[in-house]
């Protein structure tokens, strides 16, 4: 267990430290620009690694379909993600992306034909009491960037329910490259546009984003080895403080009574549901 924390506290690390770096370019860069160099690292450094580790046949799946359509809503939620980074406190970011499991939950009930039971109801009604709380639709202070991350959010759930089908016949090794290569053209095709190349420490960012990436989904891949499931998921609620720290010390954000009281809801409720997702589900987060 005492691995386990150690290589999930890396995990949270490496993701408070790439959307320290979506923030760093979000006024900067053009976002599909900063994701078709995230995709690109990926693709070299995944591939690199199974071509140094003979494993060329991770190259290949049965399934390309599945995994395009898979992409276009996981770029979709990236792009809405690294969009909320640039409007949004990092806190209130983070706190509204942990409504991923509760439209995953409705999503799969809908597609799926799974079973809604009254844990996993109760666990979307608080979400959605926290969504609440967080946004404040009735209130002066709503800003609607918060729905941004909202359709973000759906758009990693949609993806999640992609992922679990794709985890019976490919591995995740498989699902992560097929990410990464997928992504790397549709984003290139959309930047180009506003294509702009980068310029000094423009490059750093980048380079900070794509190793991140890759980094903390290597840290959680061996906190699973260490522990269960359900504990790593209630350890990766530690992302909410965390990234409130860096926005307070970084970029004096002010932490609010509402994100606070909201994000609690949303951890309870995920905590009720009790997730026990498989790990190839949680590598296409971020």
């Amino acid at each position: 267990m005492n691995n386990a924390i150690f290589w999930m506290a890396g995990s949270i690390s490496f993701f408070c430290l790439m959307a320290t770096g979506a923030r760093e370019l979000s006024h900067e860069l053009p976002i599909m620009l900063s994701l078709f160099f995230r995709s690109l690292i990926g693709v070299i450094v995944v591939g690199t690694l199974l071509l140094a580790t003979g494993q060329r046949q991770q190259f290949f799946t049965k399934r390309p379909t599945a995994h395009a359509v898979r992409n276009l809503f996981h770029l979709a939620g990236q792009y809405g993600w690294f969009m909320g980074i640039g409007l949004l406190p990092l806190a209130q970011v983070i706190a509204l992306e942990f409504t991923v499991p509760i439209w995953t939950t409705v999503i799969a009930a809908l597609t799926l034909g799974e079973r809604i039971t009254t844990r996993k109801l109760i666990a979307v009604l608080m979400g959605i009491c926290g969504v609440w709380v967080i946004v404040q639709p009735d209130a002066g202070s709503f800003d609607s960037a918060s729905l941004i991350v909202l359709a973000a959010a759906v758009g990693y759930a949609i993806s999640h329910i992609g992922t679990k089908t794709l985890s019976a016949t490919d591995s995740s090794v498989t699902i992560v490259f097929y990410m990464c290569l997928i992504q790397m053209p549709l984003a290139f095709l959309l930047a180009l546009p506003n294509w702009q190349w980068p310029v000094g420490a423009q490059w750093f960012w980048l380079g900070v984003i794509g190793v991140s990436a890759l980094l903390a989904h290597y840290c959680l891949t061996n906190a699973m080895r260490g522990s269960d499931v359900a504990r790593i998921m209630t350890m990766d609620y530690l992302r909410l403080p965390a990234m409130a720290l860096v926005g307070v010390l970084f970029y004096s954000e002010q932490l609010a009574w509402t994100l606070l009281a909201g994000g609690v809801l949303m951890v309870i409720g995920n905590l009720v549901n009790n997730p026990q997702v498989r790990f190839s589900t949680i590598l296409s987060k971020e």
